[in-house]
């Protein structure tokens, strides 16, 4: 990146030097601004951070007792000789886009997003921007999203299925964002029963005033038995979950669109569900900004950004150490 650029890339990570804040850094900063409450792009240590009123609870809950600045979407907010304003990224509830502007130059970091409606997160809002740093996860052509009422509906067959056959049906979601969709989606089967790391994330945005309907923490594992069981991958293959009995296992995930990973996971079924933009996704979303340049991240970083350069765009690599992953 250029020195006088809006930001600029430091050990700490992406550094706005008109406004002295981070975006998302991955070490101890005196003021972080926030996408999102994922572990990659909100760590512990910072002195104060600035996040949507839907993330502080996250972050308080994954942080403890931290110093968090709420600001709505779309309200600007002077930090020095920057205005900085977040707005929606569709990931998860609360994330966000960070616009900066300095002097009439404009960037946008995207944090992690996705075009599709899930219902639960507040849609994405594509900004115009002269700069736009973009992730790009799922970067390849390969990765193309079916519609979400399609997927629920392969669900609750599945769920439906395993519970005929005496068996208990567990599907594995990442305990932010993801987990909190699936709850929405799959109400029928209210109320679910959820591993204690994704009960206590969804009590923390259900008591911020997310909208989700009952869940029920897997306790018992005698008396639940045959419900659907929500916990995060981690769990699969764990002593605890196999005090459940004969379970049928899955994973809701982008991945799920690749054969090799799918056996990898050792799951019986897997759901190709993501909360980040398909190859389709990320391409209407650049297009839409109309920016002059485009830096692409963690991802499938070289390949995306041959292809927007053959699309005619100045796209550059950016370094740094966002996951990207959807799954924990």
């Amino acid at each position: 990146m250029p020195r006088d650029a809006v930001l600029t890339l430091t050990p700490a990570g992406l550094y706005c030097p008109a406004g002295d804040f981070h975006v998302d850094p991955w070490r101890p900063v005196p003021r972080a601004v926030i996408t999102h409450g994922h572990a990659d792009h909100a760590r512990p240590g910072s002195a104060a951070y600035l996040c949507t009123p839907a993330t502080a609870p996250v972050l308080r809950h994954r942080l403890g007792d931290v110093a968090v600045q709420t600001l709505a979407y779309g309200a600007p907010l002077g930090l020095g000789g920057a205005r900085v304003s977040l707005h929606p990224a569709g990931h998860v509830p609360g994330s966000a886009q960070v616009r900066i502007e300095v002097g009439g130059e404009v960037w946008v970091v995207s944090g992690d997003y996705k075009l599709e409606d899930d219902g639960l997160s507040t849609p994405f809002a594509p900004l115009a921007c002269h700069v736009f740093i973009s992730e790009c996860t799922f970067g390849l052509p390969v990765f193309a999203w079916r519609p979400q009422p399609e997927i629920v509906a392969e669900i609750m067959s599945w769920v439906q299925e395993v519970a005929a056959e005496g068996r208990t049906p567990v599907l594995a979601a990442y305990s932010l964002g993801k987990a909190q969709r699936l709850i929405a989606a799959l109400a029928p089967l209210a109320p679910i029963l959820t591993h204690g790391a994704i009960e206590s994330t969804t009590a923390a945005l259900r008591a911020h005033g997310v909208p989700l309907p009952e869940t029920e923490p897997a306790t018992d594992p005698k008396a639940q038995r045959g419900r659907l069981l929500l916990v995060p991958p981690a769990v699969l293959g764990s002593d605890w979950l196999r005090r459940f009995g004969p379970v049928s296992t899955a994973v809701a995930s982008g991945w799920m669109r690749l054969r090799g990973v799918r056996r990898r996971r050792g799951a019986d079924r897997g759901f190709v569900i993501s909360d980040h933009a398909d190859w389709a996704g990320l391409n209407a979303a650049i297009a839409a900004t109309g920016a002059e340049r485009v830096f692409v991240t963690h991802g499938y970083t070289a390949v995306f950004r041959r292809w927007l350069e053959a699309q005619g765009l100045d796209a550059r690599v950016l370094a740094t150490e966002f996951m990207g992953d959807d799954t924990e």
